[in-house]
């Protein structure tokens, strides 16, 4: 159960600082499929993380007088809420939020695609995923946004232990996706895992930053009130 009290702290805490109108129009991306449903035994998983982030921010868009939108997602939209303002609307996303189980594979790339196609008028695409598909297909879904003239914020979500492999011993590896079993001996293959994955991260922040696309990094260790600071700013630059 998600505990949504964290957003009258985090109202306190933030929206003294933006207290202008904007009628700025946001669209949530929020990956839904198997892998995001995983997480280290002392954290939650990166779907929970998700859920707690799109809330946080699609309260602070509300209560700043803009309008969001949520997509779920997986192998296809799960759900699609148009951008509203009202407190009814953010409600009704809550709920959604709360209902959403994940679980299914993913198709980041090609929803993208298509998600780009539809979006008419220029908005701020807030992306929340793992990001687990072929990095140069999801970087050209980012630059389709881009070339739509959309502003796009990347929160690219990973446990610690997919960061690091920081297991002590021999582990089954099971893909969330296909349920598939791999067994895994961490103290032979965690310095290669790490370079991989670092080039991984490095392949998004790079072709992001060349691209105009805001990339940010987080395991579900991190606060989410510190996640908050590129939005922050990204949204006082487009007042």
């Amino acid at each position: 159960h998600l505990d949504w009290k964290v957003l009258s702290r985090t109202d306190r805490y933030y929206v003294k600082q933006y207290e202008e109108e904007t009628n700025l129009s946001a669209n949530i991306l929020l990956d839904c499929s198997g892998s995001m449903d995983y997480g280290s035994e002392d954290t939650i998983t990166k779907f929970e993380y998700g859920c707690y982030l799109a809330a946080l921010l699609s309260y602070l868009l509300i209560r700043q007088r803009d309008s969001v939108g949520l997509v779920l997602f997986d192998d296809r939209i799960r759900l699609r809420m148009p951008p509203r303002s009202t407190a009814m609307h953010l409600n009704e996303m809550m709920k959604q939020l709360e209902r959403c189980q994940p679980g299914q594979p993913t198709r980041v790339a090609g929803i993208f695609h298509d998600l780009a196609e539809t979006f008419k008028r220029r908005c701020l695409i807030i992306i929340i995923s793992d990001l687990y598909d072929e990095p140069e297909a999801v970087l050209r879904a980012f630059a389709h946004f881009r070339h739509k003239k959309h502003d796009v914020i990347v929160y690219h979500v990973l446990d610690k232990s997919e960061l690091e492999l920081d297991f002590d011993q021999v582990f089954n590896l099971v893909d969330q996706e296909t349920g598939e079993k791999l067994q895994v001996d961490p103290a032979f293959v965690r310095e290669d895992y790490r370079q991989r994955i670092q080039e991984f991260i490095d392949t998004y922040r790079r072709a992001c930053r060349q691209s105009g696309v805001d990339y940010i990094t987080t395991d579900t260790q991190v606060p989410y009130d510190l996640m908050l600071t590129a939005y922050l700013d990204k949204r006082a630059r487009l007042k």
